[in-house]
C-alpha cells in the first residue's frame, strides 16, 4: 500500500516522501491515519543518535489516531470506520524497495498495526478529541511514573523540568490530591504547569532552585521527579528530596553511562524508581478516559497544530531549538 511519511535522514534533513506499507495479514488492521502527535524528547533523541531504535533513514512518531481502512481475518472487536489510538506503524520501505527505519512510525498517512499486546490498537472513546488524544503517551508516562512512586494526599511533590512528560506528572499528581512544585527554564512550561494544577511555580532561568524549595518545604520535597531527562540535573534534583523520601528517574538519559553523587542520595536514604515507557494499556485507557471526561485538559499543552505538509518544517524548526514548540499534532487527513 502506498502513503506519505516524514522522513530523517542522516544528515537530519526532514522530507515528505512516498513509501510503501507492508499488507496487513490476518492478523492486524490497516488505519487511515488522522493526527499523529509528536515527543519532541523521544523522538529528538533518536534523530540526534542520543539512544538508537534502527539505523537511518528513520519515521519516527509512536502516538497517533485514525480510522479503520481494513480489519484481517483473524481479528474481532474492530471493524471499518471505527476511531481508534495505537503507539506503533509496522515495516516501511521507499517504493524502491530501501529500508526505512520505523522508530515506531507514526508520522506517516497510513498505520499497519496488531491488535492487543503491549503496544496495539485500541478503540477511542467517543467523546475524545481524535486530535488531543492523539497526543496520549506522554501524559501516560506522567501517571505511570506517578503509580509507580505513589505520591500521597498532602505531600509535596516538586516536577524537576515541565515538557511534556513533566506536565503529565503535575496532572496526576494533581489528581492525587498532592502539593505540587513546578520546575523549568522556560516560563510558557511553568504557566500550562499552573493550568494542569501547580501550586507552586519555580523559574530555574530566575530563581535559585533549591533556596526556593527549602521555603516551601524545609526539609525538601517528599517526592522528585526529574523529568529534564539531563543527566547534569540529576545531583542538583536529588538534592531537592528530603530525607527518605523518593527520587523518581522520570526522563529518558539515554545509552551513555552517567554518575551522580552517590553520598548524597545514600545519606537522604532514598529511594529511586525507575519508570519506563507508558505504563501499557492500562494507563492509556487512564489518560484517553480523563481527556474525553474533561479531567485532563491535555488540549492547553498543544501550541502547535499543522498540516502533514508542514511538517519537515516544523521539525527543522524542533532541530535548531525553537523553544516556541511544546506540544504539536500533525493532521494528516
Amino acid at each position: 500500500m502506498n502513503a506519505k511519511a516524514l522522513i530523517c535522514d542522516n544528515n537530519r534533513r526532514f522530507t515528505l516522501e512516498d513509501v510503501a506499507v507492508p499488507d496487513p495479514g490476518p492478523d492486524r488492521i490497516v488505519v487511515r491515519t488522522s493526527y499523529s502527535g509528536v515527543s519532541i524528547g523521544t523522538e529528538f533523541a533518536l534523530i540526534r543518535n542520543k539512544i538508537s531504535w534502527g539505523p537511518f533513514p528513520l519515521c519516527t512518531g509512536y502516538m497517533g489516531t485514525g480510522i479503520v481502512e481494513a480489519v484481517g481475518s483473524d481479528v474481532s472487536g474492530f471493524q471499518v470506520g471505527d476511531r481508534v489510538y495505537y503507539r506503533g506503524n509496522q515495516a516501511l520501505a521507499f517504493p524502491d524497495g530501501r529500508a526505512i527505519s520505523s522508530v515506531c512510525g507514526t508520522h506517516c498517512s497510513r498505520v499497519v498495526t496488531t491488535v492487543g499486546g503491549t503496544h496495539g490498537v485500541a478503540l477511542l472513546p467517543a467523546a475524545a478529541s481524535m486530535e488531543t488524544a492523539s497526543a496520549f503517551v506522554m501524559p501516560a508516562v506522567g501517571l505511570y511514573g506517578t503509580d509507580m512512586a505513589d505520591p500521597r494526599m498532602g505531600q509535596t511533590v516538586l516536577v524537576h523540568g515541565v515538557g511534556l512528560i513533566g506536565l503529565g506528572v503535575v496532572a496526576a499528581c494533581t489528581h492525587r490530591g498532592c502539593r505540587v512544585i513546578a520546575v523549568d527554564v522556560n516560563p510558557r512550561c511553568l504557566d500550562m504547569a499552573r493550568e494542569l494544577g501547580a501550586d507552586h511555580l519555580i523559574d530555574a532561568a530566575k530563581q535559585d532552585v533549591r533556596s526556593e524549595t527549602m521555603k516551601l518545604a524545609p526539609e525538601g520535597a517528599d517526592v522528585v521527579f526529574e523529568a529534564t531527562g539531563l543527566p547534569a540535573c540529576l545531583d542538583a534534583a536529588i538534592a531537592l528530596c528530603r530525607p527518605c523520601g523518593t527520587f523518581v528517574w522520570q526522563g529518558n538519559y539515554g545509552a551513555a553511562p552517567i554518575s551522580l553523587n552517590f553520598l548524597q542520595a545514600h545519606g537522604k536514604r532514598l529511594k529511586m524508581v525507575f519508570p519506563c515507557d507508558d505504563g501499557l494499556q492500562d494507563c492509556r485507557r487512564a489518560v484517553i478516559k480523563n481527556m474525553a471526561s474533561g479531567a485532563l485538559k491535555w488540549e492547553k499543552t498543544i501550541t502547535h497544530r499543522i498540516a502533514f505538509d508542514e511538517a519537515p518544517a516544523l521539525f527543522e524548526r524542533i532541530e535548531k531549538d525553537d523553544k516556541s514548540i511544546i506540544g504539536a499534532v500533525i493532521r494528516w487527513s
